[in-house]
């Protein structure tokens, strides 16, 4: 536990209501008063601190995502790496998932949008004996749509789930793109734990970043179109720019 102290700078009391709170994965207990701490429980000390400074999510409210249950927290997307972290570390990634039916019982639309997110190569649904499951991220990403439905986009003025799978073109020529260039500029001339530093800052930052990008561009091409009933150009990756 000393160790552990040290290399998380979290103090034993702290770690111990993590494991009370069932955050953490029991040790490896080889005798009487001893107990086996590994990378998995280091990671996870980073992933509950990082929850708790950066997004402002209590213990009970992380247990809560993590076992699937309803919040009156929206989880942001800078948080769900770390849910990840967790749930991975703690009962191991085959077994950290969602039960569908858990979301369906928050929102009744559930099963529907995440049948089309999956067909569309958004989300994966995951076969199980109790029904279909789905990892914290991809029930991230369904709860997402639930609450545009809950605004209006739903598919009577044209907005099925199904809508998004230019999202999915979209995403791998971003993230494809920045991780050609991440290699290309680190691969060599860096350590792995710089390098993965490096990462844990800059995804989150520039998932804002490529946001607010879009936003500007969406306003400009709204406010274009409204008051000079001129067209929205469309770029494809790979492709000259078109009218709609």
């Amino acid at each position: 536990m000393r160790e552990l102290e040290a290399r998380t700078g979290v103090n034993r009391e702290t770690i111990r209501v993590y494991f009370r709170e069932g955050l953490l994965p029991e040790p490896n207990r080889p005798a009487r008063n001893v107990a086996d701490y590994g990378e998995e429980h280091i990671r996870a000390i980073a992933a509950v601190r990082k929850l708790q400074r950066e997004s402002g999510m209590t213990l009970p409210q992380i247990k809560a995502t993590l076992n699937g249950e309803r919040s009156e927290l929206i989880v942001g997307a800078s948080a769900l790496p770390h849910l990840e972290e967790l749930v991975s570390s703690r009962v191991g990634v085959s077994h950290g998932l969602v039960s569908l039916d858990v979301l369906v019982g928050q929102a009744p639309m559930a099963r529907v949008d995440a049948l089309a997110l999956a067909r569309i190569g958004i989300i994966e649904l995951v076969a199980s004996p109790g029904g279909a499951m789905l990892s914290i991220t991809d029930a991230g990403l369904v709860n997402i749509w639930g609450r545009m439905r809950r605004v209006g986009f739903d598919e009577d003025l044209g907005f099925p789930p199904e809508i998004l799978d230019y999202y999915v073109e979209a995403a791998e020529y971003v993230a494809g793109k920045e991780a050609q260039l991440f290699l290309e500029r680190v691969e060599g001339r860096i350590g792995e734990d710089e390098a993965a530093a490096m990462l844990e800052f800059a995804l989150p930052a520039m998932l804002d970043f490529f946001g607010i990008i879009r936003q500007k561009i969406f306003l400009r091409n709204i406010g274009d179109r409204t008051k000079q009933g001129g067209d929205i150009m469309v770029v494809k990756p790979g492709s000259a720019p078109r009218k709609v």
